[in-house]
């Protein structure tokens, strides 16, 4: 967890303590009981006002996820590597990269693999250094990208060398396993809660 997202739950839970406290004073306070229900429900939409807006934060503290390693079958020749979607509706998996495992966020939308500022540094890579010599437009708004080589990718017994990546100048919660990887692919299929990956 960033310093920003433990920043966002300490705000969170102090507004939430002051808002409880309004509805225990609310209790002591003779006004007219209409008033009071109305204040309460001005506070209860509040809170989920504001958990709705930390929901991501409060998605991974309380609920942390299970990594899903794939399941693998067939030969190193037209290989099966099949993922189950989690449970935000997105299929997520453990890579080894440089050595070191890092989780991916599967993304047929992006056109790179992109690594978060934390996983580069985890993989060997000062963020600090790097060209961030191309952007890219997200949610978030435009943001730096550098390209990088990664040395070694293991992913389901699979091993490549000198991938390219690239790394993402701006907060990204997960990092990216792109087209530009998942192009070494014969073929993605998703089943139901499965995705399904032949390798070539």
């Amino acid at each position: 967890m960033t310093e920003d997202e433990i920043g966002r739950l300490i705000y969170l839970g102090v507004i939430l303590l002051v808002l409880l406290g309004s509805f225990a004073g609310l209790g002591r306070i003779n006004i007219g009981k209409n008033i009071q229900q109305a204040l309460i429900w001005v506070g209860i939409f509040a809170m989920v006002i504001i958990a709705y807006g930390q929901r991501d934060v409060l998605q991974r503290e309380l609920f942390p996820e299970q990594v899903q390693l794939p399941q693998i079958s067939g030969g190193p020749q037209g290989q099966v590597i099949t993922l189950r979607r989690s449970i935000d509706g997105s299929f997520r998996t453990q890579i080894e990269v440089n050595g070191t495992p890092v989780r991916f966020l599967v993304d047929t939308g992006a056109t790179d693999v992109v690594l978060t500022q934390a996983d580069a540094r985890r993989i060997g890579l000062n963020p600090d250094r790097l060209n961030y010599s191309r952007s890219a437009l997200t949610a978030n708004g435009r943001v730096g990208i550098a390209p990088v080589r990664l040395d070694e990718v293991r992913f389901a017994g699979s091993v490549d060398r000198n991938v390219g990546a690239s790394v993402n100048q701006g907060e990204l919660g997960i990092s990216l396993l792109g087209m530009s990887y998942l192009g070494r692919f014969k073929s993605i299929e998703i089943r139901g809660n499965q995705m399904i990956l032949v390798r070539r």
